[in-house]
C-alpha cells in the first residue's frame, strides 16, 4: 500500500523516535519534536514498534490513500477533512480506499502527527526512519515531503470489523488532549546552565522572569527567542562542547536559542540554561510569535516530573491497546 502526497503542506516530514547513540559520529538524534503526541498517534492505530508518522508544521499536507487505512491525528489542533467528512483528532478513523485526506491550518500549536496503521515503511538509516532536515539524512536525503512522493505503508493485522467498510468511520471514544497539549502556554522549567554565573545580574533576572517570543527564524534545530537581549559579565572564549536538545545557548547577538530535536552534537556558545526534558514537547509546540517564559527548577524536580509523566503515558498507552483489542 502507498500513500501519495498531493500537497506537502508547509513543512511535513517523516519522524519516529529518532536515532540516539550516534553523537560520536557527529549524528544527532532528530525524531519527533513532540514525542508523546507521536506515541499516542501510533497507539491509536495499534502501532507498537515505534513506527514512523508524518510530522506536520503549521499547515498540513493533502494525501491520497490507495487502500483502506486506519489513521489518527494528535498534537496541535489541525483541521482535517475527507470529502464532506470532518476528521476529529485524538481518536481512530477508518478511511476507505481512494480517500483523500486534506489537512489544513492549525488553530493552536505548531506540530501535528498523522499516524497510519502499519507505519510509513521507508528504509531506515542508523535504526531510524526519521528525516533529519538539518543534517539531510533519512527519507529522500532528509528533505521535507514533496508533491508526488509515494510513501509505503507497512503490513499490519486486518482492520477491526467495526471500523471496516466503504465509509469514513470513527471509534466511539477519543482521548482528552488536555494532559498532552499545553493550551495555556505555561512557563517552562529551566535548570541553570554551566555558564549561568557568567550572565550579568540583570540578564539572570530576565531569563527567569522575563517574557520572550518565539522568533520566525525558529526551526527543528532550535527555538530562537526574541524580546530581551542578554549579556555576559565579561567576554568568554570557549571551545566546542557537547550539546543536546534543551540546551539554552547565548550567541553574540544576545538573543537566547534553545536547541531542539535536530540539535548539533557540539556547540561553542555559552550554555546558560537547560530546559527540563519533560517540557521540551511544550516548547516544540510554540509557534512564531507565541510567548515563552521560564521558571527555575532543580535536577531532582525535573527528574521527578519526567518520571511521573512517563508513568502516566505508559498507563495510557496500555489502556489504548486494551480498548483497541475490544473494538
Amino acid at each position: 500500500m502507498n500513500v501519495t502526497v498531493i500537497k506537502p503542506g508547509l513543512l511535513s516530514s517523516l519522524q519516529d523516535a529518532g536515532r540516539p547513540g550516534h553523537a560520536a559520529l557527529g549524528v544527532g538524534r532528530a525524531g519527533a519534536m513532540d514525542p508523546p503526541a507521536w506515541q499516542l498517534a501510533n497507539a491509536l492505530v495499534g502501532n507498537t514498534r515505534g513506527e514512523a508518522a508524518i510530522e506536520c508544521t503549521l499547515i498540513g499536507p493533502s494525501l491520497r490513500f490507495e487502500q483502506a487505512a486506519m489513521i489518527a491525528l494528535t498534537g496541535a489542533t489541525i483541521t482535517a477533512r475527507v470529502g464532506e467528512h470532518d476528521v476529529p483528532m485524538w481518536t481512530t478513523c477508518h478511511l476507505p480506499a481512494g480517500s483523500v485526506l486534506h489537512l489544513g491550518g492549525m488553530a493552536s500549536g505548531c506540530r501535528s502527527y498523522l499516524a497510519v496503521r502499519g507505519g510509513f515503511d521507508v528504509p531506515p538509516l542508523l535504526g531510524s526512519r526519521s528525516s533529519d532536515l538539518h543534517a539531510q539524512i533519512g527519507y529522500a536525503h532528509g528533505r521535507p515531503l514533496r508533491a508526488g512522493d509515494l510513501l509505503p505503508v507497512g503490513a499490519a493485522p486486518a482492520l477491526p470489523s467495526s471500523l471496516a467498510g466503504d465509509e469514513v468511520r470513527l471509534l466511539g471514544w477519543s482521548l482528552d488532549p488536555q494532559p498532552w497539549f499545553d493550551f495555556a502556554q505555561r512557563p517552562l522549567a529551566l535548570l541553570r546552565g554551566s555558564h549561568w554565573p557568567q550572565l550579568d545580574a540583570a540578564s539572570q533576572q530576565l531569563l527567569l522572569g522575563g517574557k520572550f517570543y518565539l522568533s520566525k527564524d525558529s526551526n527543528r534545530t532550535a527555538s530562537r527567542l526574541d524580546g530581551h537581549t542578554l549579556q555576559l559579565r565579561a567576554p568568554l572564549e570557549l571551545i566546542s562542547e557537547a550539546a543536546l536538545p534543551g540546551t539554552v545557548q547565548l550567541p553574540p547577538s544576545g538573543q537566547p536559542i534553545a536547541l531542539l530535536a535536530e540539535a548539533p552534537v557540539t556547540g561553542g556558545y555559552p550554555r546558560i540554561g537547560q530546559v527540563a526534558m519533560v517540557d521540551l514537547p511544550r516548547l516544540a509546540q510554540r509557534r512564531p510569535g507565541d510567548t515563552v517564559c521560564f521558571h527555575e527548577t532543580t535536577l531532582d524536580e525535573a527528574l521527578t516530573r519526567l518520571a511521573a509523566h512517563r508513568q502516566r503515558l505508559a498507563r495510557l498507552l496500555g489502556t489504548i491497546a486494551q480498548r483497541l483489542e475490544c473494538t
